[in-house]
């Protein structure tokens, strides 16, 4: 049974074998007394759901369900006591400072050796915000992501929509009036994880509001009924 102890981390990546050894080093370098590890971003959720006491999570870029700055923002939103990571094989600028601009807390490429990746860790643990090299070398222009807000990620709209059992709960309610507070409720959930399922509906559905989401999958999907 999980203790909440505030020990807890998330590691998420889908390449099984650096999954694992990252958690290794957390657990027995960085003293986490449990570490989960998910391979998608519906995982994460899942794992948010069921358990609390994380306080610390990374995440890849190039995972299932990952949509860069745009996912990290709504867990930020929807979780703001976890320490949220980045540690993925881009090294480019825009990413990592779109990814600033989001609240993530550290951006650690896996190009970095073993060392100076559980440095990194235990600086963003320590509360400083961590950024590779690269961020301070010259560049010729203003990065775009200095310019505005990060993008959303592209939407897929409603014939391509895959939705998980627990996002099409969600429409459903969704479609019968439902405020997040009272969706939250009636799925035993907490009011920010629906906030991340809604979110991840508009993308997926590219929808802007909630009746665009609804009448957008009306045909295109059977909704579960709820009571």
């Amino acid at each position: 049974m999980f203790k909440k102890t505030g020990t807890a981390a998330i590691v998420a990546d889908d390449h099984e074998l650096f999954r694992a050894g990252l958690a290794e080093i957390l657990r027995r370098d960085l003293h986490f007394e449990r570490v989960v590890e998910c391979s998608s971003i519906e995982e994460i959720v899942t794992v948010l759901e069921e358990i609390s006491g994380v306080t610390f999570m990374t995440l890849d870029l190039a995972m299932p369900g990952m949509l860069g700055a745009s996912t990290v923002h709504e867990l930020r939103c929807a979780y703001p006591s976890i320490q949220i990571c980045v540690i993925t094989a881009s090294d480019k600028r825009d990413d990592i400072l779109h990814l600033l601009q989001a609240g993530v807390h550290g951006f650690i490429p896996k190009a970095l050796g073993i060392l100076e990746i559980k440095t990194a860790l235990r600086r963003v643990m320590g509360g400083q915000i961590y950024v590779p090299p690269v961020l301070s070398m010259p560049i010729a222009e203003e990065p775009i992501a200095m310019r505005g807000g990060f993008e959303p990620g592209a939407a897929t709209g409603a014939k391509d929509a895959k939705l998980s059992p627990r996002q099409k709960e969600v429409l459903s309610l969704m479609a019968k009036g439902c405020s997040n507070k009272e969706i939250a409720r009636k799925l035993g959930l907490a009011e920010g994880t629906i906030k991340v399922h809604v979110n991840a509906l508009f993308r997926s559905l590219g929808a802007h509001n909630r009746v665009t989401a609804v009448a957008s999958l009306a045909h295109a999907i059977e909704l579960p009924a709820l009571s």
